[in-house]
């Protein structure tokens, strides 16, 4: 069953177009990547599901609409997004930008949340009192997805999280999405310039050339095809 489904989604900036018609779909529990160069409209399509660019065109999750809401109520609805730039408050502490993700939650609810975090991240119980400006580039990205994580969504959508990042610190970061993945059955649609790379942990993708489609199939299917692997994989 579709958890996430696009249909002939466009996006704008101004009278700028930046998507034009884009279908795509998540099932429940399935990893996706969307690959493409600089420009090709991946960071888009995650900003048009979380209702932070004008759009028109169908996106459901779980068989309703998003209708264009707002920000809060695309996260109320289950869906978490993980921007390019880590997006951590770096004047804030560590425990107050988990707190901010649990914001849609109970009390109750954000316990178990940060209870399940620190499962995953196990330093942030040693840190949660220290300043997020000054975690390493490769901790803000952590504790970005660990904000994130703090939502209990349904859907997690990873904007470039390898960009600028150390080669054993991605292998750490892309450990944590698959265990989330596997063990909970988490829906994660994530958006990837390191095409190997998504290819590895994804089971499906897409490949968005100037915001439409080009191709899509499994990530299987993808490593044969040749445009893929001289364009993306480089042989």
């Amino acid at each position: 069953m579709a958890l996430l489904e696009l249909d002939g989604v466009e996006a704008r900036y101004g009278p700028v177009r930046a998507l034009h018609g884009v279908s795509l779909s998540v099932a429940e529990g399935e990893l996706v990547a969307v690959l493409g160069a600089n420009g090709a409209g991946k960071t888009t399509t995650l900003r048009a599901i979380s209702g932070l660019v004008r759009r028109s065109g169908s996106i459901r999750l779980a068989g309703r609409q998003l209708r264009g809401g707002s920000p809060e109520s695309v996260a109320r609805a289950g869906v978490a997004h993980v921007p390019e730039g880590r997006g951590t408050f770096v004047e804030l502490s560590v425990r107050e930008n988990l707190s901010l993700g649990a914001y849609t939650r109970s009390r109750a609810d954000a316990r178990a949340a940060y209870e399940r975090v620190v499962s995953y991240f196990p330093w942030v119980a040693r840190r949660t009192d220290q300043q997020a400006g000054t975690l390493s580039g490769g901790e803000q990205q952590m504790l970005a997805l660990a904000r994130a994580l703090m939502q209990r969504p349904r859907l997690l959508l990873l904007d470039e999280p390898s960009l600028g990042l150390a080669p054993l610190i991605v292998r750490e970061l892309y450990e944590v999405v698959r265990r989330l993945n596997e063990e909970e059955s988490l829906a994660v649609l994530v958006v990837e310039q390191n095409a190997a790379l998504a290819l590895d942990v994804a089971s499906r993708a897409y490949v968005l050339e100037a915001g439409r489609v080009a191709l899509e199939g499994s990530s299987d299917e993808l490593r044969r095809n040749d445009a893929v692997r001289r364009s993306y994989l480089g042989y």
